[in-house]
């Protein structure tokens, strides 16, 4: 693969993650992810698998080393064990790591298939481990599936890390026995802060959880040592001794995180993300069916890069209209 130009924002940050939707669609409805009742994109609006591929050459051919597959729900993706295995032969010719993030409840099918197609690790979301109030979060989620699959996923010799979104009154009484579960399972848990994206039918404001007041009562029981450890994503990471866990928060909204950033996302019908929380864009769709090459407009979408968002939970109004699940979560 010709090696280009690395892909450079105006800010100097140097882009080397890609995180790569294949499909908008969830089998899930978290509530402080989508609505109950989503409209999902048209199958033919999506990328094939043979795009999805041309665009992730295309990054990596600009300096992106690591891609994330993501959704909506990546593993509901007819025909994902072959694109995860495409891609998975571009790790050592430029990508140097393959990894996906999925609410778990396919997991179990895939598992040996993404560990033989080269991925390593997983993030599977999950946010209690009380079958009823999973079930209320998620709308429709089962527990022992999900669980089944993070399972399946450690047998196959995947690394797992848990994300958990920290939500008031729903799971915050949750989150100490969270981290000891995934100490003794050997997982490593990052705890999110809920985002403000898209409409979904609640107000999120209600259940908005500072991690800094997580962080400060985990403080009262566990010793929490800033750890050097990146895996690429926005997370810092904490050791705690007492649990020999690795645990990472997210804080897009008590601290923020955008002066690091080194990725951009790509949804799955080919439109092309500089930030999460902004509208700038460039599409890719009609250049690939065209047959013109892409660098121009990754060009421009660099030449456009936000300098961060600029989400107010306090607003009570999402920061972009878009879920999570269209632009990749």
């Amino acid at each position: 693969m010709e090696r280009k130009a690395d892909l450079i924002d105006s800010y100097g940050r140097r882009i080397s993650y890609l995180r790569l939707s294949v499909t908008d669609r969830c089998d899930l409805r978290c509530r402080y992810c989508m609505a109950e009742t989503m409209n999902f994109l048209p199958r033919a609006e999506l990328l094939t698998l043979e795009e999805l591929v041309e665009v992730a050459d295309a990054f990596i051919a600009r300096g992106v080393t690591r891609i994330r597959l993501t959704g909506g729900e990546p593993l509901v993706r007819r025909g994902i064990e072959q694109l995860v295995g495409w891609l998975g032969a571009r790790l050592g010719q430029g990508l140097e790591e393959l990894t996906l993030t999925t609410n778990g409840t396919q997991l179990a099918r895939f598992a040996a298939d993404l560990r033989a197609a080269g991925v390593r690790r997983v993030n599977v979301s999950l946010d209690s481990l009380d079958a009823d109030c999973f079930r209320h979060i998620t709308r429709r989620g089962d527990l022992t599936q999900v669980l089944g699959g993070i399972a399946a996923a450690k047998a196959a010799g995947l690394r797992v890390k848990i994300n958990m979104v920290a939500l008031k009154g729903l799971n915050e009484d949750e989150i100490e026995a969270m981290a000891r579960w995934c100490a003794a399972e050997g997982h490593d848990l990052t705890l999110i802060e809920t985002m403000p994206l898209g409409e979904v039918e609640t107000d999120r404001t209600g259940h908005y959880l500072p991690l800094d007041a997580v962080k400060r009562g985990l403080e009262e029981r566990f010793t929490l040592t800033p750890s050097f450890r990146r895996t690429g994503g926005p997370a810092r990471y904490y050791e705690v001794a007492e649990l020999g866990l690795k645990l990472g928060l997210i804080t897009p909204l008590t601290g923020n995180f955008c002066s690091g950033c080194n990725r951009v996302r790509v949804t799955a019908t080919g439109t092309v993300y500089g930030c999460l929380g902004q509208d700038q864009k460039v599409e890719l769709r009609d250049l690939l069916r065209a047959g013109g090459t892409l660098d121009p407009a990754l060009d421009a979408l660099m030449a456009a890069k936000p300098e961060g968002h600029d989400f107010h939970i306090a607003a009570r109004r999402p920061a972009v209209a878009r879920h999570m699940s269209v632009t990749g979560g």
